[in-house]
């Protein structure tokens, strides 16, 4: 699988434990990490960990999780990726964040569309799947901004911080 992606401001590179610090730092503000089903970190450890957790899941071409580079500064802003790749059925389930300095500037949409191209013209697939809380107002507009849709409620559909929640369920399709 490749290991990196390039945009007009970004360069999307495999995940590496050296990037623990930088993602220790967005994945530690409660804000960020509101809407991602874990709690904010509080060490750089924990960062590492999720670190290599998503690296054995890409070495099994299961997942891929990219570092979010701007270009500009060279700072690691965010990740985005494939939680889960199914090549049986053709279809993945993308996943994202940015440090909060960096909503609202269209780097999250960047982004996505850098996957959307990847998952649809390299890996061949068919369905590109986001799950997104309903509360999560800024994803969706990502989302709907890339032209997804939207297709219903997965009602208590995961556990987070002790109590079921619901998810929206977007599709993009590759003949959309």
């Amino acid at each position: 699988m490749i290991q990196e992606l390039n945009t007009q401001r970004l360069y999307l590179r495999k995940m590496k434990v050296s990037d623990s610090q930088s993602l220790f730092e967005i994945w530690s503000d409660p804000d960020v990490t509101k809407f991602m089903n874990i709690a904010n970190f509080t060490n750089e450890k924990q960062a590492k960990e999720m670190i290599e957790l998503l690296d054995e899941l890409s070495n099994e071409n299961k997942a891929i999780r990219f570092s979010m580079v701007e270009l500009k500064s060279g700072e690691i802003i965010g990740t985005c990726g494939f939680n889960m790749i199914d090549f049986e059925n053709d279809k993945t389930e993308i996943g994202y964040d940015l440090a909060k300095k960096h909503w609202g500037m269209g780097y999250a949409a960047e982004g996505i569309r850098a996957l959307i191209h990847y998952a649809f013209e390299i890996l061949n697939l068919n369905r590109i799947e986001a799950k997104v809380e309903p509360a999560n107002s800024n994803s969706i507009r990502v989302l709907q901004k890339l032209n997804f849709t939207f297709e219903g409620t997965l009602r208590q559909f995961e556990k987070s911080n002790g109590k079921y929640i619901d998810l929206h369920m977007y599709s993009l399709l590759k003949s959309d």
